[in-house]
């Protein structure tokens, strides 16, 4: 008997707008920077860009998890799907972020995982997704907010003179 599919979701509010998100969000090799995501190393790039749809990634957890996911949908400044691959005790995994552009400027960012658990460990997967959700949406909120402040382009641009 197959467990029942858990979808598990988290929004939150940033003050950055989309695209400043999503540049973090599609770049795979940002996540070190902002997420708990310890390393990433790119397995296969993208069919028509390296971190677009097609891309095979490997991040590595701070805890010695690697999970591997292939990115499988892109709407530029609204859209990143992926799939596990492995790492999880999970099945039929599907990961979405959405950017909804807020009507007094940015971003909120509703982040969603649906998957088949392995028997038995249903209720120990959702709680850990709800954390992983939670954490990751709000590191990105962050992120993306500190590099789309005027002091953050001016360190920026200061950085590559």
């Amino acid at each position: 008997m197959s467990a029942r599919r858990i979808t598990v979701r988290h929004a939150c509010d940033s003050a950055a707008p989309p695209a400043a998100v999503f540049a973090l969000l599609a770049d795979s090799s940002t996540y070190p920077e902002w997420s708990q995501v310890h390393s990433y190393r790119m397995e296969r790039p993208g069919f028509d860009a390296p971190h677009g749809v097609g891309e095979i990634r490997v991040l590595s957890s701070r805890w010695g998890l690697d999970v591997r996911e292939e990115i499988v949908e892109i709407v530029p400044d609204r859209l990143m799907a992926y799939t596990l691959l492995s790492g999880l005790p999970m099945r039929d995994y599907r990961g979405e972020t959405l950017l909804e552009p807020q009507p007094g400027g940015g971003t909120r960012i509703v982040w969603t995982s649906s998957f088949h658990p392995v028997p038995g460990l249903g209720w120990v997967m959702r709680r850990f997704m709800k954390w992983v959700l939670r954490t990751l949406s709000g590191s990105l909120a962050r992120a993306a907010e500190n590099r789309s402040t005027p002091a953050a382009a001016s360190a920026a641009a200061a950085a590559q003179i």
